[in-house]
Protein backbone atom coordinates (compact mmCIF):
# COMPACT_ATOMS: atom_id res chain seq x y z
CA UNK A 1 0.00 0.00 0.00
CA UNK A 2 1.27 3.68 -1.07
CA UNK A 3 1.19 5.36 2.73
CA UNK A 4 4.45 6.94 2.05
CA UNK A 5 4.94 10.13 4.41
CA UNK A 6 6.38 12.12 2.07
CA UNK A 7 3.42 11.97 -0.17
CA UNK A 8 0.32 14.45 -0.04
CA UNK A 9 -2.99 13.99 0.73
CA UNK A 10 -6.23 15.27 -0.06
CA UNK A 11 -8.57 14.17 2.57
CA UNK A 12 -12.40 14.02 2.85
CA UNK A 13 -12.90 17.76 1.76
CA UNK A 14 -14.47 18.69 5.12
CA UNK A 15 -13.84 21.02 8.17
CA UNK A 16 -16.05 18.95 10.88
CA UNK A 17 -14.57 17.29 13.50
CA UNK A 18 -14.28 14.06 14.00
CA UNK A 19 -16.85 11.92 16.10
CA UNK A 20 -16.57 8.52 18.01
CA UNK A 21 -17.32 5.86 16.77
CA UNK A 22 -20.41 3.67 18.43
CA UNK A 23 -20.53 0.17 19.41
CA UNK A 24 -22.03 -2.15 17.27
CA UNK A 25 -24.05 -4.86 17.82
CA UNK A 26 -22.53 -6.72 14.02
CA UNK A 27 -20.20 -8.73 16.81
CA UNK A 28 -22.43 -9.86 19.28
CA UNK A 29 -24.06 -11.55 16.25
CA UNK A 30 -25.11 -15.54 17.15
CA UNK A 31 -25.53 -18.16 14.32
CA UNK A 32 -28.22 -20.67 14.77
CA UNK A 33 -27.32 -23.91 15.39
CA UNK A 34 -26.74 -26.49 12.49
CA UNK A 35 -27.00 -24.04 9.94
CA UNK A 36 -25.08 -25.76 7.33
CA UNK A 37 -24.68 -23.89 3.22
CA UNK A 38 -26.48 -21.04 1.03
CA UNK A 39 -29.86 -22.35 1.82
CA UNK A 40 -29.85 -21.97 5.49
CA UNK A 41 -28.21 -19.04 5.73
CA UNK A 42 -30.36 -17.42 3.25
CA UNK A 43 -33.81 -18.48 5.30
CA UNK A 44 -32.02 -16.92 8.61
CA UNK A 45 -31.31 -13.35 7.03
CA UNK A 46 -34.91 -13.99 5.21
CA UNK A 47 -36.68 -14.62 8.45
CA UNK A 48 -35.95 -10.60 9.73
CA UNK A 49 -37.57 -9.51 6.81
CA UNK A 50 -40.72 -11.46 6.27
CA UNK A 51 -43.31 -8.91 6.89
CA UNK A 52 -41.63 -6.49 4.42
CA UNK A 53 -42.15 -6.52 0.56
CA UNK A 54 -40.19 -9.04 -1.40
CA UNK A 55 -35.96 -8.29 -2.59
CA UNK A 56 -36.36 -6.24 -6.24
CA UNK A 57 -36.13 -8.68 -9.41
CA UNK A 58 -33.01 -8.76 -11.48
CA UNK A 59 -33.77 -9.96 -15.26
CA UNK A 60 -31.23 -12.52 -16.15
CA UNK A 61 -29.77 -11.77 -20.49
CA UNK A 62 -27.53 -14.17 -22.15
CA UNK A 63 -25.18 -12.61 -25.09
CA UNK A 64 -25.75 -14.80 -28.51
CA UNK A 65 -23.57 -17.97 -29.04
CA UNK A 66 -22.06 -17.42 -31.73
CA UNK A 67 -18.66 -16.39 -32.01
CA UNK A 68 -16.57 -15.73 -28.58
CA UNK A 69 -16.37 -11.66 -28.17
CA UNK A 70 -13.67 -10.22 -29.23
CA UNK A 71 -13.00 -6.17 -28.60
CA UNK A 72 -13.94 -5.85 -32.00
CA UNK A 73 -16.83 -7.73 -32.12
CA UNK A 74 -18.82 -6.19 -29.38
CA UNK A 75 -20.88 -3.69 -30.94
CA UNK A 76 -22.11 -6.44 -33.57
CA UNK A 77 -23.88 -8.42 -30.39
CA UNK A 78 -27.72 -8.63 -30.53
CA UNK A 79 -29.89 -9.99 -27.37
CA UNK A 80 -32.11 -12.47 -27.49
CA UNK A 81 -36.03 -11.51 -27.01
CA UNK A 82 -36.64 -13.79 -24.02
CA UNK A 83 -34.86 -13.25 -20.35
CA UNK A 84 -35.26 -15.01 -16.89
CA UNK A 85 -36.16 -12.97 -13.51
CA UNK A 86 -35.21 -16.47 -11.63
CA UNK A 87 -31.50 -16.10 -10.07
CA UNK A 88 -30.47 -17.61 -12.83
CA UNK A 89 -27.16 -20.31 -11.85
CA UNK A 90 -23.47 -19.65 -13.20
CA UNK A 91 -22.93 -21.36 -16.41
CA UNK A 92 -21.03 -24.37 -16.53
CA UNK A 93 -17.53 -23.73 -15.53
CA UNK A 94 -18.42 -19.89 -15.53
CA UNK A 95 -17.23 -17.68 -12.03
CA UNK A 96 -19.76 -14.85 -11.12
CA UNK A 97 -18.75 -11.32 -10.29
CA UNK A 98 -20.81 -8.85 -8.41
CA UNK A 99 -20.14 -5.13 -7.95
CA UNK A 100 -22.30 -3.11 -5.41
CA UNK A 101 -21.75 0.19 -3.70
CA UNK A 102 -23.96 -0.84 -0.67
CA UNK A 103 -24.32 2.27 0.75
CA UNK A 104 -22.38 3.01 4.22
CA UNK A 105 -24.94 3.00 6.74
CA UNK A 106 -23.80 6.30 8.16
CA UNK A 107 -24.03 7.98 4.79
CA UNK A 108 -27.36 6.83 4.16
CA UNK A 109 -29.10 7.73 7.46
CA UNK A 110 -27.13 10.98 8.55
CA UNK A 111 -26.46 12.66 4.68
CA UNK A 112 -27.79 11.25 1.56
CA UNK A 113 -31.32 12.78 1.98
CA UNK A 114 -33.69 10.30 0.92
CA UNK A 115 -36.40 12.21 0.99
CA UNK A 116 -38.96 9.28 -0.23
CA UNK A 117 -37.18 6.53 1.64
CA UNK A 118 -39.19 5.03 4.69
CA UNK A 119 -36.95 5.47 7.93
CA UNK A 120 -37.46 1.82 8.91
CA UNK A 121 -35.68 0.83 5.51
CA UNK A 122 -32.55 2.62 6.65
CA UNK A 123 -32.55 0.86 9.85
CA UNK A 124 -29.25 -1.18 9.78
CA UNK A 125 -31.25 -3.68 11.78
CA UNK A 126 -33.30 -4.16 8.50
CA UNK A 127 -30.34 -3.12 5.51
CA UNK A 128 -27.93 -5.82 7.05
CA UNK A 129 -30.19 -8.68 5.95
CA UNK A 130 -31.48 -7.22 3.22
CA UNK A 131 -27.76 -6.62 1.88
CA UNK A 132 -26.67 -10.75 2.38
CA UNK A 133 -29.80 -11.84 1.10
CA UNK A 134 -29.05 -10.24 -2.34
CA UNK A 135 -25.60 -11.73 -2.06
CA UNK A 136 -26.92 -14.99 -1.27
CA UNK A 137 -29.47 -14.92 -3.44
CA UNK A 138 -27.16 -14.48 -6.75
CA UNK A 139 -23.89 -16.15 -4.53
CA UNK A 140 -21.07 -14.83 -6.54
CA UNK A 141 -17.74 -16.34 -6.68
CA UNK A 142 -16.50 -12.49 -6.20
CA UNK A 143 -17.87 -9.77 -4.46
CA UNK A 144 -16.99 -6.32 -4.56
CA UNK A 145 -18.03 -3.63 -2.45
CA UNK A 146 -17.93 0.02 -2.21
CA UNK A 147 -19.06 2.18 0.63
CA UNK A 148 -18.72 -0.83 3.71
CA UNK A 149 -18.71 0.43 7.11
CA UNK A 150 -19.86 -2.92 8.81
CA UNK A 151 -16.97 -5.17 7.37
CA UNK A 152 -17.04 -7.45 9.79
CA UNK A 153 -20.35 -8.20 9.80
CA UNK A 154 -20.35 -8.63 6.07
CA UNK A 155 -17.06 -11.20 6.65
CA UNK A 156 -18.89 -12.77 9.75
CA UNK A 157 -21.78 -14.62 7.42
CA UNK A 158 -19.84 -14.96 4.46
CA UNK A 159 -17.10 -17.18 6.00
CA UNK A 160 -19.93 -19.34 6.85
CA UNK A 161 -19.95 -20.22 3.19
CA UNK A 162 -15.83 -20.69 3.02
CA UNK A 163 -15.58 -16.88 1.62
CA UNK A 164 -12.36 -15.14 2.43
CA UNK A 165 -12.09 -11.19 2.24
CA UNK A 166 -10.09 -7.88 2.22
CA UNK A 167 -11.22 -4.18 3.14
CA UNK A 168 -9.32 -1.10 2.92
CA UNK A 169 -11.26 2.13 4.25
CA UNK A 170 -10.58 5.45 3.21
CA UNK A 171 -8.16 7.68 4.59
CA UNK A 172 -9.93 10.48 5.90
CA UNK A 173 -13.95 8.57 5.81
CA UNK A 174 -16.64 11.06 5.68
CA UNK A 175 -18.21 8.71 7.76
CA UNK A 176 -16.01 9.35 10.82
CA UNK A 177 -17.86 13.10 10.61
CA UNK A 178 -20.72 11.71 11.13
CA UNK A 179 -23.09 10.70 14.54
CA UNK A 180 -23.50 7.18 15.63
CA UNK A 181 -21.00 6.06 12.82
CA UNK A 182 -19.29 2.54 12.78
CA UNK A 183 -15.80 3.81 11.68
CA UNK A 184 -14.61 4.69 8.36
CA UNK A 185 -15.98 3.26 5.46
CA UNK A 186 -14.33 2.10 2.18
CA UNK A 187 -13.95 -0.95 -0.57
CA UNK A 188 -14.02 -4.96 -0.02
CA UNK A 189 -13.50 -7.81 -1.77
CA UNK A 190 -14.81 -11.34 -0.74
CA UNK A 191 -14.44 -14.42 -2.55
CA UNK A 192 -15.43 -17.72 -2.91
CA UNK A 193 -11.86 -19.78 -1.26
CA UNK A 194 -13.14 -22.76 -2.01
CA UNK A 195 -12.73 -22.18 -5.38
CA UNK A 196 -10.28 -19.81 -5.58
CA UNK A 197 -7.16 -19.13 -3.68
CA UNK A 198 -5.48 -15.94 -3.02
CA UNK A 199 -1.78 -15.20 -4.49
CA UNK A 200 -1.26 -11.86 -3.68
CA UNK A 201 -2.94 -8.61 -2.22
CA UNK A 202 -2.04 -4.91 -3.18
CA UNK A 203 -3.89 -1.82 -1.50
CA UNK A 204 -3.14 1.64 -2.70
CA UNK A 205 -4.49 4.95 -2.28
CA UNK A 206 -5.07 6.33 -5.59
CA UNK A 207 -2.67 9.17 -6.46
CA UNK A 208 -4.17 12.20 -8.52
CA UNK A 209 -1.28 14.54 -9.89
CA UNK A 210 1.21 12.83 -7.47
CA UNK A 211 -0.98 13.41 -4.65
CA UNK A 212 -2.64 10.79 -2.60
CA UNK A 213 -6.25 11.41 -2.76
CA UNK A 214 -9.35 9.82 -0.31
CA UNK A 215 -9.84 7.12 -2.57
CA UNK A 216 -8.67 3.70 -2.14
CA UNK A 217 -8.05 0.56 -4.41
CA UNK A 218 -7.95 -3.32 -3.76
CA UNK A 219 -6.09 -5.65 -6.06
CA UNK A 220 -5.95 -9.47 -5.61
CA UNK A 221 -4.47 -11.87 -7.83
CA UNK A 222 -6.21 -15.17 -7.39
CA UNK A 223 -6.08 -18.84 -9.09
CA UNK A 224 -9.20 -21.66 -9.93
CA UNK A 225 -8.41 -24.17 -7.70
CA UNK A 226 -9.03 -26.65 -10.13
CA UNK A 227 -7.79 -25.23 -13.05
CA UNK A 228 -4.66 -23.05 -11.95
CA UNK A 229 -6.37 -20.09 -13.89
CA UNK A 230 -5.16 -16.89 -12.72
CA UNK A 231 -7.35 -13.75 -12.41
CA UNK A 232 -6.20 -10.03 -11.54
CA UNK A 233 -9.69 -8.47 -9.65
CA UNK A 234 -9.52 -4.87 -8.41
CA UNK A 235 -12.22 -2.69 -7.18
CA UNK A 236 -12.54 0.56 -6.01
CA UNK A 237 -14.91 3.89 -5.83
CA UNK A 238 -13.68 7.19 -7.33
CA UNK A 239 -14.02 10.71 -6.35
CA UNK A 240 -17.59 11.97 -6.06
CA UNK A 241 -19.93 14.99 -7.38
CA UNK A 242 -20.21 17.03 -10.07
CA UNK A 243 -18.11 19.44 -12.10
CA UNK A 244 -15.51 19.61 -14.88
CA UNK A 245 -12.81 19.73 -12.38
CA UNK A 246 -14.27 16.52 -10.55
CA UNK A 247 -14.42 15.19 -14.12
CA UNK A 248 -11.02 16.06 -14.60
CA UNK A 249 -9.79 14.53 -10.73
CA UNK A 250 -11.58 11.07 -11.40
CA UNK A 251 -10.13 11.10 -15.07
CA UNK A 252 -6.33 10.99 -13.20
CA UNK A 253 -7.90 8.93 -11.03
CA UNK A 254 -8.59 6.49 -13.56
CA UNK A 255 -5.16 6.91 -15.26
CA UNK A 256 -3.42 6.26 -11.70
CA UNK A 257 -6.03 2.95 -11.72
CA UNK A 258 -4.78 1.75 -14.88
CA UNK A 259 -0.94 2.28 -13.98
CA UNK A 260 -1.72 -0.10 -10.76
CA UNK A 261 -3.37 -2.75 -12.60
CA UNK A 262 -0.64 -2.81 -15.57
CA UNK A 263 2.29 -3.34 -12.93
CA UNK A 264 0.80 -6.08 -11.35
CA UNK A 265 -1.14 -8.05 -14.21
CA UNK A 266 1.46 -9.79 -15.64
CA UNK A 267 -0.70 -10.66 -18.99
CA UNK A 268 -3.42 -12.46 -16.42
CA UNK A 269 -6.98 -11.98 -17.67
CA UNK A 270 -8.32 -8.48 -15.58
CA UNK A 271 -11.51 -7.21 -14.05
CA UNK A 272 -11.57 -4.01 -12.49
CA UNK A 273 -15.12 -3.78 -10.54
CA UNK A 274 -16.04 -0.09 -9.09
CA UNK A 275 -18.36 2.94 -8.49
CA UNK A 276 -16.34 5.35 -10.96
CA UNK A 277 -19.02 8.47 -9.69
CA UNK A 278 -19.03 8.91 -13.90
CA UNK A 279 -21.46 8.64 -16.21
CA UNK A 280 -20.56 6.93 -19.76
CA UNK A 281 -19.89 10.30 -21.09
CA UNK A 282 -16.94 11.21 -18.90
CA UNK A 283 -13.34 11.22 -19.86
CA UNK A 284 -12.59 8.33 -17.05
CA UNK A 285 -14.45 6.27 -19.26
CA UNK A 286 -13.06 6.77 -21.93
CA UNK A 287 -9.74 6.33 -20.56
CA UNK A 288 -10.53 3.23 -19.04
CA UNK A 289 -11.55 1.39 -22.33
CA UNK A 290 -9.76 3.20 -24.89
CA UNK A 291 -7.91 0.47 -27.03
CA UNK A 292 -4.57 0.45 -25.62
CA UNK A 293 -6.15 -0.29 -21.94
CA UNK A 294 -7.43 -3.71 -23.61
CA UNK A 295 -10.52 -3.69 -21.67
CA UNK A 296 -13.95 -3.30 -21.53
CA UNK A 297 -17.26 -3.25 -20.37
CA UNK A 298 -19.00 -5.90 -19.78
CA UNK A 299 -22.70 -4.58 -19.36
CA UNK A 300 -22.11 -2.44 -22.70
CA UNK A 301 -21.18 -6.00 -24.32
CA UNK A 302 -24.43 -7.28 -22.58
CA UNK A 303 -26.34 -4.21 -24.35
CA UNK A 304 -25.66 -4.02 -27.95
CA UNK A 305 -22.83 -1.15 -27.19
CA UNK A 306 -24.38 0.87 -24.96
CA UNK A 307 -24.02 1.28 -20.89
CA UNK A 308 -27.69 0.82 -19.06
CA UNK A 309 -29.24 3.42 -18.38
CA UNK A 310 -28.64 3.43 -14.70
CA UNK A 311 -27.08 2.00 -12.45
CA UNK A 312 -28.07 4.20 -9.29
CA UNK A 313 -31.91 5.48 -9.32
CA UNK A 314 -32.51 7.57 -5.92
CA UNK A 315 -35.06 11.17 -4.58
CA UNK A 316 -32.59 13.29 -2.79
CA UNK A 317 -34.48 16.33 -2.16
CA UNK A 318 -36.29 17.70 -5.04
CA UNK A 319 -34.18 15.85 -7.31
CA UNK A 320 -34.53 12.65 -9.10
CA UNK A 321 -30.83 11.08 -9.51
CA UNK A 322 -31.26 8.45 -12.47
CA UNK A 323 -27.53 8.18 -13.54
CA UNK A 324 -25.16 4.89 -14.65
CA UNK A 325 -22.04 5.13 -12.41
CA UNK A 326 -20.85 1.45 -11.87
CA UNK A 327 -19.28 -0.31 -14.21
CA UNK A 328 -17.71 -3.85 -14.56
CA UNK A 329 -14.60 -4.11 -17.11
CA UNK A 330 -13.09 -7.07 -18.34
CA UNK A 331 -9.88 -8.16 -20.76
CA UNK A 332 -11.77 -9.78 -23.43
CA UNK A 333 -9.04 -11.63 -25.28
CA UNK A 334 -8.87 -13.47 -22.39
CA UNK A 335 -12.10 -13.52 -20.57
CA UNK A 336 -15.50 -14.22 -22.37
CA UNK A 337 -18.89 -12.81 -20.87
CA UNK A 338 -21.70 -15.30 -20.62
CA UNK A 339 -24.19 -13.29 -19.09
CA UNK A 340 -25.34 -10.93 -16.63
CA UNK A 341 -28.37 -9.27 -14.66
CA UNK A 342 -30.01 -6.33 -15.18
CA UNK A 343 -30.72 -3.97 -12.77
CA UNK A 344 -34.24 -3.37 -11.58
CA UNK A 345 -36.74 -2.43 -13.64
CA UNK A 346 -38.01 1.44 -13.21
CA UNK A 347 -41.81 -0.44 -12.95
CA UNK A 348 -40.62 -2.60 -10.13
CA UNK A 349 -38.61 0.40 -8.62
CA UNK A 350 -41.87 2.35 -8.54
CA UNK A 351 -41.61 6.35 -7.68
CA UNK A 352 -39.99 6.12 -4.58
CA UNK A 353 -36.88 4.90 -6.50
CA UNK A 354 -33.89 3.23 -4.20
CA UNK A 355 -33.58 2.56 -1.41
CA UNK A 356 -36.25 1.46 0.02
CA UNK A 357 -37.98 -1.70 1.87
CA UNK A 358 -37.55 -3.88 -1.28
CA UNK A 359 -33.92 -2.58 -1.59
CA UNK A 360 -30.93 -1.60 0.47
CA UNK A 361 -28.98 0.24 -1.11
CA UNK A 362 -29.41 3.50 -3.74
CA UNK A 363 -27.05 1.86 -6.16
CA UNK A 364 -27.44 -1.94 -7.79
CA UNK A 365 -25.42 -4.62 -7.73
CA UNK A 366 -23.95 -5.48 -11.23
CA UNK A 367 -23.69 -9.52 -11.66
CA UNK A 368 -21.93 -10.79 -14.43
CA UNK A 369 -20.65 -14.75 -14.89
CA UNK A 370 -17.29 -15.23 -17.41
CA UNK A 371 -15.56 -17.60 -18.30
CA UNK A 372 -11.82 -18.22 -19.25
CA UNK A 373 -11.00 -18.36 -22.76
CA UNK A 374 -9.18 -21.17 -23.56
CA UNK A 375 -5.60 -20.91 -23.82
CA UNK A 376 -5.13 -21.05 -27.32
CA UNK A 377 -8.07 -18.34 -28.28
CA UNK A 378 -5.88 -16.18 -25.72
CA UNK A 379 -2.60 -16.78 -27.83
CA UNK A 380 -4.79 -15.87 -30.60
CA UNK A 381 -6.46 -12.58 -29.36
CA UNK A 382 -3.01 -11.57 -27.86
CA UNK A 383 -0.94 -11.55 -30.70
CA UNK A 384 -3.35 -9.27 -32.15
CA UNK A 385 -4.12 -6.93 -29.53
CA UNK A 386 -2.65 -3.78 -28.67
CA UNK A 387 -3.58 -4.06 -25.27
CA UNK A 388 -1.10 -2.55 -22.20
CA UNK A 389 -2.37 -4.93 -19.83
Amino acid sequence: MNTGNHTPRMGSFTSKPQQVSEECEDDLLVFPDGMVGRDDLLHWVQEPLVDLPPLLPHTYHYPTPSTPPSPSSHNNITLPTTTTTTPHPPPDNSFRVMQWNILAQALGTNTDNFVKCPPEALDWNTRKFRIVEEMLTYLPQFICCQEVDHYNFLERVMERLGYCGVFMPKPDSPCLYLPNNNGPDGCAIFWDDTRFKLLTTQTRVVEVWHVQSNQVVILLVLEERSTGQQLVLLTTHLKARQGALLASLRNEQGKDLLAFVEQHCKGRPVIVCGDFNAEPSEPVYTTMTEASTGLHSAYSFLNDGREPTYSTWKVRGEVDCCQNLDYIFYTPDKLTVEGGFDVPSEEDLGPNRAPSLSYPSDHFALICDFTFKPQLDVEECSSASTSHL
